[in-house]
């Protein structure tokens, strides 16, 4: 209580033996208490731990890294948020965080408490905060982290909506044309009592056989053999082949390549900006990497640099990057400001991936366009084709 009325805030609580036994004895008192004490409006028990998505997170930093800054102690700017009915889940984050903090628990310990979806990279951050005493301008800089990688995939994603659309609306054609055109056309043909061409043959067999049991044998066929390449792919033997071979297919490759650059400079530079050593800056950043193959590389630089060789020389000798960026880092070693060399080689290769997902974008699309639009063209040839063959041999009969 004497801390709270001074605005001063527990870092880290040395809890003794003697505490304990006093515990046990103030027990009921701080019962008695907790009934009479007035609760925050809109405010219930949270056990935890609460599931949160990633932009949740980011609006959770955010706001509590403005508070902060706007001087506020963790435990009252956590008491605000508590409060706030608008943040939904995130009041249940700030509830059991702001009861931890206050049982004496680190932030960062009672992070991981509050939700699994902080991640290990996100409390280790935290904790550096508060051994640093730069709480706030951690978590602002991870709002800024976070809110950067969220966009990257966000982009990423918006960048197939529209060739996904085009993909759908050509089968939805084919299928239009298979199940209702060719019958169509069938019974016409029928009523002329003409000799069927071969390609109209063709066309009906064809129906035929996608109306029956030959489509749905085509369907699960195609069903089968995605969900078993997937249960292939996900195998733990066989994972980190798929994703080095990701990173070599024609035009996703290199988004996938450039992806994993900005990911890794940007955390980096993040937490060496925050005063993590450089060794466990890049433990984290493997941690922070899903690719099992990309994994494996950035362990071989924690491999060499604990040896105790430069960043750029160890990132040359593993061969999976690029000059420019390493230039990029050497010139942050030699200026003594990795930190910042880091962030600027993060921003080049945030504009690089942009240029590629426009140039994917840009490819893509007419290329579906064409493919479906040569489908669609085969089979209306294939149909009019038929109708003047029928037509051909009823004037010459």
């Amino acid at each position: 209580m004497r801390l709270d009325r001074s605005g001063l805030q527990p870092v880290v609580l040395d809890v003794k033996a003697q505490a304990k036994a006093q515990a046990k004895s103030t027990k009921p008192e701080a019962e008695k208490s907790k009934k009479h004490r007035p609760e925050v409006a809109g405010s219930e028990e949270h056990s935890g731990p609460v599931r949160l998505k990633k932009a949740q997170v980011v609006l959770f930093t955010e706001e509590l890294s403005e508070l902060l800054g706007a001087g506020l102690q963790l435990e009252p700017a956590l008491r605000v948020m508590e409060s706030r009915e608008e943040l939904g889940e995130l009041k249940s984050v700030a509830s059991i965080l702001r009861q931890e903090v206050r049982d004496g628990t680190s932030f960062s310990a009672a992070l991981r408490k509050a939700s699994s979806n902080f991640g290990d990279l996100y409390c280790s951050l935290a904790h550096a905060g508060e051994v640093s005493g730069a709480l706030s301008t951690i978590l602002k800089r991870q709002a800024n982290y976070l809110s950067t990688i969220q966009e990257l995939q966000s982009r990423v994603k918006m960048a197939l909506i529209y060739p996904s659309f085009l993909v759908a609306s050509g089968i939805a054609v084919v299928v239009l044309f298979i199940t209702f055109l060719i019958p169509k056309l069938t019974l016409l043909l029928k009523s002329t009592q003409g000799d069927m061409p071969p390609i109209g043959e063709f066309m009906l067999d064809m129906s035929d056989f996608l109306k029956g049991w030959g489509g749905a044998s085509i369907l699960v066929v195609i069903i089968g053999g995605l969900l078993g390449f997937r249960a292939y792919i996900k195998a733990e033997s066989n994972r980190e082949w798929w994703d080095k071979t990701k990173l070599n297919l024609p035009l996703f490759g290199k988004v996938i390549r450039a992806r994993f650059f900005v990911q890794f400079l940007e955390t980096l530079a993040n937490l060496v900006g925050n005063g993590l050593t450089l060794l466990r800056a890049l433990e984290l950043s493997r941690q922070a990497t899903p690719n099992l193959f990309l994994k494996a590389k950035v362990g071989e630089i924690i491999e060499y640099v604990g040896e105790g060789g430069s960043l750029s020389r160890t990132m040359k000798r593993v061969g999976f990057f690029p000059p420019l960026l390493l230039d990029m880092v050497a010139v942050g070693e030699q200026t003594g400001q990795i930190g910042e060399s880091l962030e600027r080689a993060a921003e080049r290769y945030d504009k690089e991936l942009a240029k590629d997902i426009e140039k994917i974008s840009a490819l893509i699309q007419p290329v579906i366009v064409v493919v479906m639009a040569v489908l669609v063209g085969i089979m209306a040839y294939m149909m009019i084709t038929v109708i003047f063959d029928t037509i051909a041999g009823l004037n010459t009969g």
